[in-house]
């Protein structure tokens, strides 16, 4: 069988005993050790910027698994990390194009550190294996690869939204990144609605592209296959820990601490686009419009910090903390503090614990490619007793999940309301919910969204000498009547 390439902006090798955190790095894991491989990016180590540039990948060796790291330079890291990546790309993709910045120099550098990878991966492969690239880091990876003459099968997914392309305009060099995109041989969303809006941008663009009734998209002389593959979960094996874990201190201490009291959770990164103010204001209006849910309820907030070194999310932390503050001094009482506000990591596997022990789950995104916290959360729910999910429709797991109380999360009285029903829901409504939702987190587990996705990408691997003659004969012209044949491989 041939080898699977995982390429990722950061690859953190696992430790003998830990659960893997994330879906992207469970996903991961478990594709390479079902078939062996090569786990290949940034160690998240900054170095001098020569052995940035000449140093070969540092390898390391767990199991059948192969992890290759390299390091980034300060420049690299602050040009293309905090630079073009999470100063242009994640608020732009995320609908905030009032928080996005556009500098020349750290495109420059975005394109510049993708090519150093792509160069530096090159020395790692073999002819049969098959590349598959994740995320927004790395939209151009594959076209620095076609430059370097690899002609291996690339797949590309992109765990967070693609916007539509009136607002994917408003980067600069929009048109140059979709063109680089285009160099993939498979591209994944999470949504279709992710996925017309990729489509939706070829079609109407200067290149007049088109896509068949098989996802099959010519544009810029490529073929490429583009779909939704929304990523799931291991439903089952998160309940078990979940109950598992139940006896932990931690666990313990929240429950103890309770008294009685209803208990909704929420457990984010610190990120402006998780919606934290609007939850904790839609809390203070449940309790302004509900006053005799005073000291019967309380929110946790977990909220762990990320990219502290970024002025906009100290100023985030800063704001999230001044809210609770702000409510809790309206509400409080000598025994009761109606938010608790926790900016610090907790493990997976305790995580899990603690959300069999909420009655409410509140996950409400201002937008966001699929969040697993929803799905998690339903996961780890007591059968006999579970609780209720409260989700943005702005979250990709809200297509999934109709079991949930869909909220808009820019509406704060619609939010306060769903609290309100979700605290107040009868036991056969609750389990009817969470029956219905394990089903689908069952039918759509993690393993078929690897599967379906390295399914497609093998299927262009067997076709790709056929697709690539395929390529160099036709013209956009020819697409109609050549490209419907092309779909019929994929």
């Amino acid at each position: 069988m041939s080898r699977l390439i995982v390429v990722s902006n950061r690859v953190a090798p696992t430790q003998p005993g830990r659960p893997a955190a994330g879906g992207l790095a469970i996903g991961v894991l478990d594709a390479l050790q079902e078939t062996g491989g090569v786990w290949f990016g940034w160690s998240g180590e900054i170095t001098g910027e020569a052995a940035s540039q000449t140093r070969s990948p540092v390898i390391e060796r767990q199991g059948n698994v192969t992890y290759a790291t390299v390091g980034l330079s300060r420049r690299d890291y602050d040009q293309y990390y905090r630079g073009f990546s999470n100063a242009t790309l994640w608020p732009t993709f995320h609908y905030r194009n009032d928080l996005s910045r556009y500098d020349r120099q750290e495109y420059a550098g975005y394109l510049r550190v993708n090519a150093m990878l792509a160069k530096q991966l090159k020395t790692l492969l073999e002819p049969d294996d098959i590349i598959w690239v994740h995320d927004y880091h790395l939209l151009p990876f594959a076209r620095c690869l076609r430059e370097l003459g690899v002609k291996n099968p690339i797949g590309f997914f992109l765990h967070i939204p693609f916007p539509v392309p009136e607002v994917l305009r408003t980067v600069p060099p929009h048109e140059e990144l979709v063109r680089a995109m285009c160099s993939y041989d498979v591209v994944g969303f999470q949504t279709e609605a992710d996925c017309q809006s990729f489509v939706d941008y070829v079609e109407r663009g200067s290149c007049h592209g088109s896509v068949d009734e098989a996802g099959v998209l010519y544009a810029w002389g490529q073929f490429l296959k583009v779909a939704a593959y929304p990523i799931g979960i291991y439903p089952d094996a998160i309940a078990r820990v979940a109950q598992q874990f139940t006896a932990r201190k931690p666990v313990r201490s929240l429950r103890e601490g309770m008294h009685g009291r209803k208990l909704i959770m929420s457990v984010d990164r610190l990120d402006y686009s998780k919606g934290l103010v609007e939850r904790f204001q839609a809390f203070e209006r449940l309790l302004l419009g509900a006053p005799d849910w005073h000291g019967r309820v309380s929110l946790v907030q977990i909220a762990p910090p990320t990219r502290s070194d970024v002025q906009t999310y100290q100023r985030i932390r800063q704001n999230l903390e001044g809210e609770a503050g702000r409510i809790n001094g309206r509400f409080a009482q000598l025994d009761w503090t109606p938010i608790q506000y926790l900016n610090r990591k907790y493990e997976r596997n305790l995580l899990m614990a603690l959300f069999r022990q909420a009655h409410v789950g509140y996950v409400t995104p201002l937008r966001d490619g699929m969040n697993l916290v929803a799905k998690e959360y339903v996961a780890a729910q007591n059968p006999e007793d579970p609780g209720v999910l409260v989700l943005s429709q702005f979250a990709g797991a809200a297509e999934q999940m109709p079991g949930a109380l869909v909220v808009n999360p820019f509406d704060l009285s619609q939010m306060a309301e769903a609290l309100e029903r979700a605290l107040s829901m009868p036991l056969a409504e609750r389990q009817a919910r969470y029956t219905d939702m394990m089903a689908r987190l069952r039918e759509n587990n993690l393993s078929v969204w690897r599967d379906t996705f390295l399914g497609d990408l093998r299927r262009v691997a067997r076709a790709s000498a056929v697709a690539r003659n395929v390529v160099r004969r036709v013209d956009a012209t020819a697409y109609g009547r050549q490209g419907s044949a092309l779909g019929s491989r994929y």
